[in-house]
């Protein structure tokens, strides 16, 4: 039996259910997800083993109008991606519709010469009809392999999605040893995490202000995992939005993050953050290739 392998950036604007999907698609947690625009902020690869194929999947970044720098290199991220796949699945969300967002995703899409497929997502908050309305409007994006109406939340149309895209794969190795479902190294995913909890109880100004690097990472003789995660955050006022009355927030996402922490690596942790004021962050070149977002 042949062996079929390839590369699949999950691509849309931001806010459609990306990663949620492709946590769905491989069937364990890979990208952080939450209710804020984007959220993801590299190309982060999950692993999907068949029996007769592994699938990786790209989850990028929203695609979207650029107002700071660090928007317009999120931008290159995910036109590198697609450029450099064997197919590419576009995103667009069932409940909001169909729009010119969905329509500039396409057009740029189309000139990366790459097969692409159409998954209307998140049809579980969507009527029938809404469903009906954007595959309708999803057909007038451009030509695509298929259109599958999907629910990263309740896994419905995953199946049938992940087999159409294994289909389409062509003969090859496999990429990464069986079993792999992350090939994000832990420093950089543990700070996704921390970062995770955070928007989940923060305001709406806050999100795009706010990023989480893991200062130091040591393994210590007794077992314990022991963490340090620095936050920034571009505002003083910002600084004590994050940290919370009496430093409620913090405990509050510290605690979340680190519980996570313990059951996806199996081991005791202690985790410590900080939170540093490093203003503009978003729009200084030289403070976002130190983040790791690079031009």
């Amino acid at each position: 039996m042949s062996f079929r392998s390839g590369f699949v950036a999950v691509v849309g604007r931001p806010n459609v259910g990306k990663s949620t999907l492709v946590n769905a698609l491989v069937g364990e947690k890979v990208s952080i997800t939450s209710n804020r625009p984007q959220t993801t902020r590299s190309a982060v690869r999950g692993i999907l083993d068949l029996l007769d194929a592994q699938m990786v999947f790209i989850d990028t970044p929203g695609y979207h109008k650029p107002r700071t720098l660090l928007g317009q290199r999120l931008n290159e991220v995910v036109r590198r991606a697609w450029a450099e796949v064997d197919i590419a699945l576009l995103v667009v969300d069932a409940r909001a519709g169909v729009g010119t967002g969905d329509a500039r995703v396409a057009q740029d899409l189309a000139a990366a010469e790459t097969p692409v497929f159409c998954a209307v997502n998140k049809i579980d908050t969507a009527r029938r009809a809404g469903t009906a309305a954007a595959l309708t409007a999803a057909t007038q994006l451009g030509r695509f392999e298929e259109f599958i109406p999907t629910s990263g939340r309740t896994g419905e149309g995953v199946e049938l999605l992940s087999k159409l895209l294994a289909d389409r794969l062509e003969e090859g190795p496999m990429y990464y040893p069986l079993g792999t479902r992350r090939d994000q190294p832990p420093p950089v995913f543990i700070a996704e995490l921390v970062r995770e909890k955070l928007l989940k109880r923060t305001s709406e100004e806050l999100p795009h202000s706010i990023a989480v690097s893991t200062e130091e990472l040591i393994e210590r003789d007794d077992g314990v995992l022991e963490i340090y995660s620095l936050v920034l955050v571009e505002r003083e006022s910002q600084k004590g939005m994050v940290i919370g009355k009496g430093g409620s927030l913090l405990k509050e996402a510290g605690t979340e993050a680190r519980l996570e922490i313990e059951v996806l690596f199996g081991r005791r942790v202690y985790l410590d953050i900080k939170v540093k004021v490093e203003r503009d962050w978003q729009r200084r070149a030289h403070a976002l290739d130190r983040l790791g977002f690079g031009s």
